[in-house]
Formats: C-alpha cells, sequence, structure tokens
C-alpha cells in the first residue's frame, strides 16, 4: 500500500501528519476539533472544581467539619476520576488533550478557589456555583455532537451532568435553613 502523500491528505480532508495514519471514525475533522474544543472546555471546568473541592476539603472549618470534609473528599474523588475519561476522549478524537495550569485557567468558565479559606457555607454556595457551570458547559457541547452522531461524546456528557446536577442539589440542601 503506497504512503499517503500530504497534496492527497489534504485532498481527502485529513489533517493527520504526514506519515501518520487519518482518523476516520464517520465524524468531520471539522465536528472533531469543535468537539474536542469543547471538551477540553469541559476538562477545564472539572480540574479547576477538582481543585477547589479538594482545597476546600483541606480547609474546612466550623460546627459541621467532619460532615463537610468527608462530603468533600468524595466529590473531589468523583472529580478526579472523572478527568481521565474527558481527556481520552479529547484524544480518540484526534486532538491533544490541555494538561497545564495555564491551558486549564484560559478554558475553565469557573473561577480558580479563593486565595483564603471562606467559611464552610461560603464553600457550599462556592460548589454549588462550580457544579452548575460544569454542568452548563457539558449541556452547551450537546447539539453539536448530536449533529455529529457523536454517541460516545453524547454519553459522557449524560453521565457528567447526571453527577454535577445531583452533586449542585445536595450542596444546595445544605443552605437550607
Amino acid at each position: 500500500m503506497a504512503k499517503k502523500t500530504k497534496t492527497a491528505a489534504v485532498a481527502s480532508g485529513s489533517t493527520a501528519p504526514s506519515g501518520s495514519l487519518g482518523i476516520h471514525i464517520g465524524i468531520s475533522d471539522k465536528d472533531r476539533a469543535a468537539i474536542a474544543g469543547g471538551l477540553s472546555k469541559l476538562l477545564a471546568d472539572t480540574y479547576t472544581l477538582y481543585l477547589t473541592t479538594h482545597n476546600f476539603h483541606w480547609n474546612v472549618t466550623g460546627p459541621m467539619f467532619n460532615t463537610l470534609h468527608l462530603m468533600f473528599m468524595t466529590q473531589y474523588t468523583e472529580l478526579w476520576a472523572a478527568v481521565d475519561p474527558i481527556a481520552e476522549r479529547i484524544r480518540s478524537l484526534g486532538h491533544p488533550a490541555p494538561g497545564s495550569y495555564g491551558q486549564f485557567g484560559a478554558l475553565a468558565s469557573i473561577q480558580d478557589a479563593p486565595a483564603v479559606p471562606p467559611k464552610a457555607l461560603e464553600m457550599v454556595r462556592i460548589l454549588v456555583q462550580g457544579h452548575e457551570a460544569v454542568a452548563r458547559t457539558a449541556r452547551s457541547l450537546f447539539p453539536l455532537a448530536d449533529k455529529a452522531g457523536d454517541e460516545p461524546t453524547a454519553d459522557l456528557l449524560t453521565q457528567r451532568l447526571t453527577v454535577h446536577e445531583q452533586t449542585a442539589w445536595m450542596l444546595r440542601s445544605l443552605l437550607e435553613e
């Protein structure tokens, strides 16, 4: 089998580097790039929320310490486990996954944790807002994944939405008087 030339690769719509095998999974290069871009934002939001939640786990104080310390540990553990499947989906689509603090800071829609740890209930409010923001990021990608027929990404988004919406509800419940 002859090697594909750069000219032939461009003509076929492949963006694979010369000498490498192109990606032919039934999703156009343009759609794969757009979906990978959206997933990169989801990865950045997820990682930023992971760091914030872990920070709050370490720094929570007050009468709800034990409850929140354990709840935050459960949440940051789940978030940590979520980053790998998101990054690997980006790679499956043929794009590099962001992985630096600078990239995450530029891509994330949520703020970094406050420099001074807030009071316990403010931590809960911040995490509610973070989970809702990550849910919005995931939901914003659905139309593109649907249009492209990207079922694996749609499945991943559904899983992430379930976790973030449920976690936001549970945290919100702590704020009721």
